[in-house]
């Protein structure tokens, strides 16, 4: 860190979120909150079929409907029909057939929801169904299977080659299977388009990336992008799935047909079919290793369901690939990773794409290994643990502190639970007194992640600040402007931080972000912190020179305000990136690493297949803490979302179908099901880093799945290779 003068409430200190009371209370606005008099309800007419043809549309029936102000198809996208997060190959609205269960057909607006909705089920449309392409491994290695779209089948293949030697001592196989995870944000997509005098609009929206968003809206809008402008709205968590576009192109059509202002918000169910999920993966692994337990080599395959569209499936595909044997010193390594294109539900980015999967298989397959060596899950796992100057498996260098085997000594050396059964509510099956300790088994389980920190393979990851200082009644003030989305990570506390670090101000404002100012990138891959983080503290540091050159001659801050205010834009970037080599998948495409061990104790009625996570323990290295508090909530959110893959969250998918579009029957884990946790927190600097920082968000997402799965495992002798564990995998199991 920089030598600045230390604030009691900036980098380092565990201020509370601003907007943090106003969520508890019910007082804060999200975009589904949004309300202008005169505005019109938008509705969405969705496919019921995976695939189908369009043979006909018939909007006569809704346009007759009083109330209804626009019904729009295909043929009135007034720009580009096709928009995409990385290829364009996705259609505003379907045009001759439909590629997907839930893909938008046509739009409705209406004066009141009621009326939106009621017209859009009054559109007819014919279509003849075809045959659901829904097998991923049948896109990815069947060359007679049908074409899901025009790029066939196939999104991306990456192979990683490392080594000639594939032979050992002793090898484990295993095959694995990840279910599809709903990101189950509780703020539904929804947002506000307003038509503006010169003609653009004006868009109020819950998204993660607002610049990618316009890069996308406007061209379908037949507009330059300069009319047409977003202001981030009230975000209720988004995970990934607010990357790519829900309602944006369809409200602003509506809106700049009617010359009304348009809302959409989606229901529930709508929801599940609005956005992007986590991609189901099938795993098939091999691992050599001498006879006391020292990895020879890493062979796998791995298909990743990306569904009927592209979105970020390369970039899934590339870090499942990379990050495929974890963070494990392996001399010799083999792995072919593929997205494919089916008709299932469209796949994209979740909490830790990619590396969520392949941890699953290669901790399960590190378990495997420990047993047939004889040794420890622990001891395995630190024989071959990466550390600062190891090789990934791409051949990146590992150049900045990477203690793994600490970690997981610490980890283990951590006081086990005492036994529980006392009360029933410590208990499998809880209140509902399923059993009093009668066929409860306990285990113990560990999981270790590694996770890329920012964008990588070549991307122009930057993000934008414009810092201002000026006086505000008498007093210097800070005004911090940003495009970055808080998505209730706590971004904006982060940023007044560090404004109040390096200004030493303490009265700092964070102005809305909006296309104003220059792109921030995404809200995703842990990097707003780093990034952004980044270019504030350039901004700020640019102010505070020039504020130390006004004031050399002896005036003083507030006389130099006066004058008018002091104003700085900075973009930073991290160091530079490389894509996968096609063919041996070399090559330096990350940025930064970041770890996190997890230890899972559970209690399992073996009898009813009911488990209890009774304590979730981790250690993770996150280089500098910015905020206690914040982080301590990071890492128990991503060890939530990992225990709700482990155990219980899964859409269920039938010949393309989805079977469970309801927080009734996909389930998440609630604050029953989250066990007490332990944290040890550790601080080793990255150089590279603004104030030696390492991306904290996702990692626990990783390790928590395997952990919890492994201690199941543990107590029921069970080789369980799929998760979400269900209690009939437990139950049922063959004897």
């Amino acid at each position: 860190m920089d030598t600045v003068t230390r604030h009691s409430q900036g980098v380092g200190a565990s201020v509370l979120r601003p907007d943090g009371t106003l969520k508890v209370t019910g007082e804060f606005a999200y975009s589904s909150d949004l309300w202008l008099d005169g505005m019109l309800w938008g509705a969405t007419l969705r496919s019921p079929h995976p695939s189908a043809w369009i043979r006909s549309i018939d909007v006569g029936p809704a346009l007759a409907m009083p109330g209804v102000f626009a019904v729009l198809t295909h043929e009135d996208v007034p720009g580009e029909k096709f928009y995409g997060l990385e290829h364009k190959d996705q259609p505003v609205l379907a045009i001759d057939q439909v590629r997907y269960q839930g893909e938008p057909v046509a739009l409705v607006a209406a004066d009141h929801p009621e009326t939106a909705r009621r017209a859009a089920d009054a559109i007819v449309v014919e279509y003849e169904p075809r045959e659901a392409v829904t097998d991923p491994r049948r896109a990815a290695f069947d060359p007679d299977c049908p074409p899901v779209n025009p790029h066939g089948t196939l999104v991306r293949h990456q192979p990683v080659r490392v080594g000639s030697e594939f032979t050992a001592d002793v090898v484990v196989t295993g095959e694995y299977e990840v279910g599809m995870q709903d990101q189950a944000f509780l703020g539904p997509e929804s947002g506000l388009a307003v038509p503006a005098e010169d003609g653009g609009v004006d868009l109020y929206i819950a998204t993660q990336w607002l610049h990618v968003d316009q890069d996308q809206v406007a061209p379908c809008l037949g507009l330059p992008k300069e009319l047409v402008r977003l202001t981030l709205a009230g975000v209720g968590g988004a995970f990934g799935a607010r990357e790519d576009l829900s309602m944006q192109i369809h409200a602003s059509m509506l809106a700049l047909r009617t010359g009304r202002p348009v809302k959409i918000v989606y229901g529930r169910e709508e929801s599940f079919f609005g956005h992007v999920h986590r991609h189901p993966a099938w795993m098939r692994y091999e691992h050599g290793a001498t006879a006391d337990g020292r990895l020879v080599y890493v062979r796998a395959e791995i298909v990743l369901d990306g569904g009927a569209y592209t979105s970020s499936s390369p970039a899934v595909v590339g870090n499942a690939a990379s990050l495929g044997v974890g963070p494990y010193e392996v001399p010799n390594i083999w792995i072919d990773a593929y997205g494919t294109y089916t008709n299932n539900p469209p796949c994209g980015a979740m909490r830790g794409f990619g590396a969520v999967q392949a941890c699953f298989a290669y901790e399960s397959q590190m378990d495997r290994l420990a047993e047939a060596c004889g040794l420890s899950p622990v001891e395995i796992r630190v024989r071959n643990a990466v550390s600062q100057g190891s090789r990934l498996a791409t051949g990146q260098l590992v150049d900045s502190p990477a203690p793994l085997a600490d970690m997981l000594r610490e980890l283990a050396a951590m006081p086990l639970p005492g036994p529980g059964g006392a009360d029933l509510r410590e208990l499998p099956g809880g209140v509902a007194q399923t059993t009093h300790g009668e066929g409860v088994r306990r285990g113990v389980g560990y999981g270790v992640g590694i996770k890329n920190i920012c964008f990588s393979e070549g991307f122009d990851d930057y993000s934008t600040a414009r810092v201002r200082v000026e006086l505000l009644g008498g007093e210097p003030h800070v005004l911090v402007h940003t495009a970055a989305a808080e998505v209730g990570q706590g971004l904006i506390m982060v940023k007044t931080q560090i404004a109040r670090t390096e200004l030493g101000i303490d009265r700092v404002t964070i102005v809305p972000a909006d296309t104003s100012v220059g792109s921030a990138g995404s809200s995703s891959a842990s990097r707003q912190s780093y990034v952004t983080g980044g270019a504030v503290k350039a901004a700020c540091e640019a102010v505070r020179a020039r504020l130390a050159e006004l004031t050399a001659g002896g005036a003083t801050l507030t006389e130099v305000l006066a004058a008018g205010p002091v104003e700085e834009t900075r973009e930073y970037r991290h160091r530079p990136t490389f894509p996968m080599d096609p063919v041996t998948g070399q090559g330096d495409s990350h940025t930064q690493l970041a770890l996190c061990v997890h230890r899972a104790v559970v209690d399992v009625d073996v009898e009813l297949g009911l488990v209890k996570v009774v304590e979730l323990a981790a250690v993770q290295d996150v280089g500098r803490i910015l905020n206690p508090l914040a982080l301590e909530g990071q890492i128990h959110g991503g060890s939530a979302q990992g225990l709700g893959l482990a155990l219980m969250e899964e859409i269920q998918i039938r010949d393309g179908k989805v079977l469970n579009p309801s927080f009734t029957d996909y389930l998440i884990p609630t604050i029953l099901d989250m066990p007490p946790m332990k944290l040890s927190i550790l601080e080793n600097p990255d150089p590279h880093a603004p104030y030696g920082l390492r991306g904290a968000g996702e990692p626990p997402t990783l390790s928590s799945t395997p952990a919890i799965a492994a201690a199941v495992r543990a107590a029921t002798g069970l080789s369980l290779s799929r998760v979400p564990i269900r209690p009939d995998d437990i139950a049922l199991a063959p004897v």
